[in-house]
């Protein structure tokens, strides 16, 4: 068998949720390689639109939000027309000969604009293999009303009606649940966790936000800083330098211990007790299979905005806002064992943690099947 993975890169969660997928199928000795679709027509069109997105997120963030909820209002099929069309088909034009030349018998996009390409694919009979959209956020995006797949996987079955209300056929929708890397598929020991990072055995709060490092994290840590509380932070900085410099050269009342770009995030929660983030859907899938109790903050305008709201409204997380800092959020997590019992069973509802095993197994007999 043959699994060819369609993505674009905007932002991180859509490469990584096609690398889940190729190191469970890699495992099975199974065939299954990933082809980021604006790379491969051209790498500097493929970099403008990844740094365009990373720019409108972080710098014109409204902008970027009105945007979004714009396309989300649509529930018909996209304009066949429409620049956004038009491109698909071009871009989808320039994909056939390598398609038929790698012969997939499964082809999975991680993107709805990729998945937007599959469907013009198989209109023109360029291919026949079945066709599965996975959608990275707990949400569901513009343009997968513009998408005639043979399956979809979501975060949740409680996506369904949103499902619905993009006009997705019901029997084609699999709640399997964000595809994750195998290190975050089960909970760890705590100290065990503590002891491979060398920090003490005791409450840890974990602080990540995105490898870009949004937000005002030094304002956020001055503010827990001040809790008459006993604990200590791991703070993922990711790519921003000037936040890492900062933070280990400011003086605290409690043990801050920045990081830059790390490796070994699955750890890290299962060290914590508690994690403050952004929502991104990747983010969002990893500690829920981790089983690890969030506080939301700093969503990105669209999609994140929606991710928190999924949380909040489904009892998984807490959320701050203007009126309710950091500091409640996390002094009521710590001292209502109450909320922290209903944030936890929710957790335990909502996460996922086999979702990369199902899909591929799913695919596994599927394709037995067809062969057969």
């Amino acid at each position: 068998m043959k699994v060819l993975i369609l993505s674009v890169k905007t932002g991180y969660g859509h490469h990584s949720t096609a690398q889940a997928i190729i190191n469970y199928f890699n495992e099975k000795d199974i065939e299954c390689s990933m082809l980021d679709t604006f790379e491969y027509i051209n790498p500097v069109l493929a970099d403008s639109i990844d740094n365009g997105y990373l720019f409108s997120t972080k710098y014109i963030p409204e902008i970027y939000g009105k945007a979004y909820d714009k396309l989300d209002e649509r529930v018909e099929k996209w304009d066949k027309m429409s620049i956004v069309s038009i491109l698909s088909k071009l871009v989808s034009h320039k994909l056939k000969e390598y398609i038929r030349s790698y012969s997939p018998d499964v082809i999975i996009g991680t993107h709805s604009y990729a998945c937007m390409m599959m469907t013009y694919l198989k209109e023109k009979n360029i291919v026949s293999c079945p066709l599965i959209g996975v959608l990275t956020d707990f949400t569901v995006h513009p343009f997968w009303e513009s998408t005639d797949l043979d399956y979809y996987i979501t975060a949740s079955s409680l996506l369904d009606n949103q499902m619905k209300k993009k006009g997705i056929n019901p029997d084609k929708i699999l709640p399997f649940g964000i595809p994750i890397k195998k290190q975050f598929s089960q909970k760890n020991d705590k100290v065990n966790a503590r002891k491979t990072l060398g920090i003490e055995d005791k409450t840890t709060i974990l602080i990540m936000m995105g490898s870009m490092g949004f937000g005002n994290i030094i304002k956020e840590i001055c503010d827990i800083d001040q809790l008459d509380i006993d604990f200590q932070i791991l703070c993922v900085c990711g790519r921003n330098e000037k936040m890492y410099r900062e933070i280990s050269a400011k003086q605290w009342r409690k043990k801050i211990i920045p990081f830059g770009f790390v490796d070994n995030i699955d750890v890290m929660m299962d060290a914590a007790d508690c994690i403050i983030t952004k929502p991104g859907g990747l983010t969002t899938s990893e500690l829920l299979a981790k089983k690890l109790p969030a506080i939301i903050m700093n969503p990105i305008r669209g999609q994140e905005d929606r991710n928190m709201e999924f949380l909040v409204n489904n009892g998984a997380a807490i959320m701050v806002t203007e009126t309710f800092g950091i500091d409640e959020a996390l002094y009521q997590i710590i001292k209502n064992p109450i909320r922290l019992e209903l944030l936890e069973k929710s957790i335990s509802y909502l996460g996922k943690p086999e979702s990369t095993r199902d899909l591929c197994e799913f695919i596994i007999k599927l394709y037995n099947e067809r062969k057969n």
